[in-house]
């Protein structure tokens, strides 16, 4: 009899144990909205849309699992919606979160240059309030054939470019066979941007409720297979033209302050600048932010 009831309590124990686990943050959760957007599906659905309108359909699409971000907490996903910011051969594709009737929020950045007649080059940036600090993704391998641009000197064909911590450092991935790379560069084509706003949404769309990271997670992994993460802006002027039009909420810096605090001070950050590429790693830990260790390597 009493090893049943010792063994009644060890079962409800496990039990127990396994639905707490489910509730917490996995190893790869930092905590932070961010772990709710996936910068790499978003990069796939853009590979796979033949025009931004489309992409906007594709990343706010349920089955597709770009998107689990509710930074209102109304228990709603929330609607993303993209607006091309151009500049000759600059494109930045932003892709803002609406949070209320007054207030919206980027979660990230699509920025696109042509370096050639048939060549462009691509990367997308979490924004720092999403994920604690700027997070760069492209494209990490080519599947088509000219997919591949060579970078020997670190230099771009429109310029000069910071050199990034990456194993096939000289190699950059040419995005210009993507269709809605090809669609933006047409002569034909008016630059999107999104005519949606709070409570104002397309017919198509209908929210739904944001899931759990543990059951989210194991969607996005997938999407993670074609695209590195990097430290470095490789897209210069792209860049330069979102810069002055970045867009923060207020309420969604506010609420999640405390989170992203914590990560900025317990995180690693790498950093790569300079024509030669110098390397810096630096740790920061503390509850004042004190760096604990920092290294640097300029490669030669």
């Amino acid at each position: 009899m009493k090893t049943n009831h010792c063994l009644s309590f060890l079962i409800i124990l496990l039990f127990s144990l396994g639905v707490n686990a489910q509730d917490q943050p996995g190893i790869d959760s930092t905590g932070l909205p961010g772990d709710n957007f996936s910068l790499q599906g978003a990069l796939e659905m853009f590979q796979k849309a033949g025009s931004p309108e489309e992409f906007e359909k594709m990343i706010n699409t349920e089955n597709n699992h770009v998107n689990n971000l509710d930074l209102n907490e109304d228990g709603d996903i929330d609607y993303i919606k993209v607006i091309d910011n151009s500049e000759k051969d600059a494109h930045a594709f932003v892709l803002q979160a609406i949070i209320s009737e007054k207030e919206s929020q980027d979660i990230a950045v699509i920025e696109i240059e042509k370096t050639g007649d048939a060549s462009a080059v691509l990367q997308i940036i979490g924004d720092e309030d999403i994920y604690g600090e700027e997070v760069i993704v492209e494209p990490g391998e080519g599947e088509e054939d000219d997919s591949f641009i060579n970078d020997l000197n670190g230099d771009l064909a429109h310029g000069p470019a910071a050199n990034y911590d990456n194993n096939n450092s000289n190699i950059i991935i040419n995005v210009w066979l993507w269709p809605s790379v090809r669609f933006i560069y047409t002569p034909t084509y008016v630059l999107w941007r999104s005519p949606w706003k709070w409570h104002h949404y397309p017919t198509w769309w209908s929210p739904w409720r944001p899931l759990r990271w543990h059951v989210y997670h194991p969607f996005v992994r997938p999407y993670h297979r074609h695209f590195a993460v990097v430290h470095t802006h490789r897209v210069i002027n792209a860049h330069r033209v979102y810069a002055p039009v970045r867009v923060s909420s207020v309420a969604v810096r506010t609420r999640h302050a405390t989170a992203v605090g914590h990560y900025r001070v317990t995180h690693t950050r790498t950093t790569i600048s300079g024509p030669r590429g110098t390397r810096k790693t630096t740790t920061i830990k503390g509850p004042k932010g004190n760096k604990n260790k920092s290294t640097k390597v300029k490669r030669r």
